[in-house]
């Protein structure tokens, strides 16, 4: 488990002001129904972001990680993985993660984000040109493996933590297209070894990589109840936000 229900996403760097932002459903392309918490910026910068959970799912973390987003500008949606499973109603701390969890598959959540890329695109949320994905632990490796199926509708994607990559996300290298970027504990459960073979595999296959780990920061740092770890968050912010800006669309595009 990545996030307790005590933890709690830092703030970011600037603030725009609070976005609007409310629980809802949505419906993939196979039909699954499942539930999201959606952000709408009040001063939009044109920039998208779809929040793929850890292990278990869709929860106050990451509800407050998407208004946490809203504020910073971002249209954002956090998404649930157990639509397919448990049905969409929400879950407390003692969700059986670990016997729904293995009953995802790359497809299904695949499916679902790109709902989640309808809904950002849609007309009302007008003004989202540059859609990205971030994810943690489970939803880091994840949003990684976005870069290869959405063709080009993402801008780029984002992990924290990330555990087993190669397993992950290796077999999907091939058809990868988004940048990424790495945003790694330097005290974790996968050998930091295994993020450079990552990393390089990506990086041959010629999709743009940038990696950063907090060295002395355990798995899950990103929190702002860990003090000891705010320098961290806070670095981690800025380089989320300068990377979305330097691969949206109207910097690429001037």
């Amino acid at each position: 488990m990545c996030y307790s229900d005590h933890a709690r996403p830092p703030l970011p760097p600037i603030s725009g002001g609070a976005p609007d932002s409310a629980d809802l459903h949505l419906t993939a392309n196979d039909g699954n129904r499942f539930m999201a918490h959606a952000a709408r910026a009040a001063h939009p910068s044109r920039r998208g972001m779809i929040i793929l959970p850890d292990v278990r799912g869709l929860h106050g973390f990451y509800k407050e990680l998407a208004d946490r987003f809203g504020e910073a500008g971002f249209h954002a949606i956090a998404f649930d993985y157990f639509g397919r499973t448990v049905g969409d109603g929400s879950r407390d701390q003692g969700f059986d993660w670990r016997a729904e969890i293995p009953k995802t598959t790359p497809e299904g959540i695949a499916a679902d984000v790109e709902a989640c890329i309808e809904y950002l695109r849609s007309d009302e949320r007008g003004g989202t040109e540059s859609i990205f994905t971030i994810g943690f632990c489970f939803g880091g490796a994840s949003s990684w493996r976005q870069s290869a199926q959405h063709d080009d509708r993402l801008a780029g994607c984002i992990g924290f933590y990330g555990g087993r990559p190669l397993e992950r996300v290796g077999p999907w290298i091939p058809q990868m297209r988004a940048p990424i970027l790495m945003l790694l504990a330097g005290v974790d459960s996968t050998p930091p070894e295994e993020f450079e073979e990552f990393a390089g595999r990506v990086r041959a296959a010629g999709v743009e990589v940038e990696s950063h780990t907090y060295p002395g920061a355990p798995h899950s740092f990103f929190d702002r109840t860990w003090e000891e770890h705010r320098a961290a968050s806070e670095d981690a912010w800025r380089r989320i936000l300068d990377w979305t800006e330097r691969h949206s669309v109207e910097h690429v595009a001037g």
